[in-house]
Formats: structure tokens, sequence, C-alpha cells
């Protein structure tokens, strides 16, 4: 199909896929994110990054919703000039439901009453909802913008890696919480961040099921007759050289359910010791024989 067309025109058939559902599950997943915020965050003071953790910091002096959106609205205007139309475009509306729905969720705390909850659970219910709803989000191919915009505006003109400018601009959003409301705090929040972070890439990645094997032996024909015959599985041979002594060789790739990890890794080591071989996790397989 890919040959058959424009590379600018899959970009289109993509987006046009499973619209109400993407759609469906993106305002589901802001309105968990926004409800999380103010139910979980915003009370306990959990400056975590991003602009929601900046109107964390300035909540007495203007209202969560209103900072976000107007920060937004110029980060927008910012990403428009530095990164282009087409990188802004998807942006646009999360940018402005988000701090709408943060808006139309924030009395949740008087229908759901956490009493004298423990602040640490508060901070892993906290971690746990917003990296799913974020992790949907983004499966979903949506955003929040925020500092997203920033640190892609960092990366392109400092010359460095979006992570690395969201790692800048967040850390520097966490300390700034620490000073108004304690080291403890920062602490808190370093914990809801990992939890976040860990639940949001299993969202969008899913749980692998399988493990690829990427096996370098000197005993080729013994290794696949243990996987065809004891494992059932099928060995592709990758054709490679090496990179210091340019020897040729074969890479054995061999895809397994997560259940037979055991049985190849053990396997390989009885058959050949000195055997080289890296697994990865592979979270989809499709097509083959």
């Amino acid at each position: 199909m890919a040959n058959n067309l424009e590379i600018k025109n899959i970009k289109k058939l993509i987006g046009k896929k499973h619209v109400f559902k993407r759609y469906t599950m993106f305002i589901l997943a802001l309105l968990l994110l926004s409800a999380s915020y103010n139910l979980f965050i915003l009370p306990n003071d959990l400056v975590f990054g991003g602009v929601s953790g900046i109107a964390v910091i300035t909540k007495n002096i203007i209202d969560p919703s209103l900072f976000i959106l107007i920060v937004n609205f110029f980060l927008i205007g910012l990403s428009f000039i530095f990164l282009g139309k087409e990188k802004t475009i998807g942006s646009i509306l999360g940018v402005f439901l988000y701090p709408l729905f943060i808006k139309l969720t924030s009395n949740i705390g008087e229908f759901i009453v956490l009493e004298n909850a423990d602040i640490f659970i508060n901070v892993l219910f906290a971690g746990f909802l917003s990296g799913l709803a974020t992790g949907t989000i983004l499966k979903y191919g949506f955003s929040t913008g925020g500092t997203d915009i920033a640190a892609q505006i960092i990366s392109k003109i400092f010359k460095i890696s979006v992570g690395k400018g969201i790692l800048l601009v967040d850390s520097i959003i966490i300390l700034v919480g620490g000073y108004y409301f304690g080291i403890v705090k920062v602490m808190y929040a370093i914990v809801m961040l990992y939890i976040y972070s860990l639940i949001a890439d299993k969202i969008m990645l899913g749980i692998a099921d399988n493990k690829a094997f990427y096996i370098i032996t000197s005993k080729e024909e013994e290794l696949k007759k243990y996987i065809f015959e004891t494992l059932n599985h099928g060995v592709t041979i990758l054709k490679a050289k090496g990179g210091y002594e340019e020897r040729k060789e074969n890479v054995l790739l061999c895809v397994v359910p997560a259940h037979h990890y055991f049985k190849l890794k053990e396997g390989i080591s009885m058959i050949d010791s000195n055997a080289f071989f890296v697994v990865t996790d592979a979270y989809e397989v499709k097509g083959g024989a």
C-alpha cells in the first residue's frame, strides 16, 4: 500500500482511522487527567513539572485552569513561530480542552472526599491515574501541549534532544516547587513522576507478550534444531559483519512468547556457552508464515 501512495498522504490516512474511538478515548482520558489533578495533585501541592506544576505554585494568585490556558496559549504562539504549523496543529485541541476540563472538575473534591488520606496514597494514585490518562492521550495521537512544546523549542534552539529538554524544564519547575513547599514535597513529586512515566509508557507500548532474541553462535545448526523441535518456533537468519574484525557471520532472530524466555535463554547457554545474544521486548508481532 505504501508503494502506491505518496508519503504525505499516509499521515492523512492514519489520522482518519478509528476517528470516533480516538476522540472518545481522548476526551475520557482528558477528563481523568483533569479529575486526578484536582483530586490528588493540586490539594497536596505536588509540583511534578509541566505547566500544571507551575499552576500548583501559583494557585493562590491565579486560578489554575486560567493560568494553564494563558501559558498554553502563549506556548502555542511560540510553537507556530519556532516549530511550524504542522507540529503545532496536533496540540491545539488538547491545549484548550485541558484547562476547560480542569475548571469543570475543580469541585470533584466535594463529591469524592478523601478525609485524612495519607499523602503517599495520594501520590500513588496521582501517578497511576495521570500516567494512565497521559499514556492514553499520546497513544491515540493527541497532546495537551504545555512544557512538551517548550522542550521541543529548546531542543531546536540549543540542539539537544527533546527528552533532555523536557528533563531540563521539568527539573527547574520541580526545584522551584521545592523552594515554595519544601524538600519533602519534592521527594513525593519525584516518586509520582516515576510512577507517572512508568504507567504512561506501559499504556503507549503495552505489556510485551513476546521476547525477541538476536543470537550469534558458533553452533548455529544445533541451536536452530533446539528452537524448531523443542520450542516449535521459527528462526530468521540475518546476514551481518563484525564492525571491528569485519568477519561475516549470521545472526539468528527468534521471537518467542514470554513464557518461553527462560527455556530459550538457558538452552542457548547449554548449547553454546560462548554465544552472544541480546533479548528485547517485542510489543507487537504480525505477519509471517
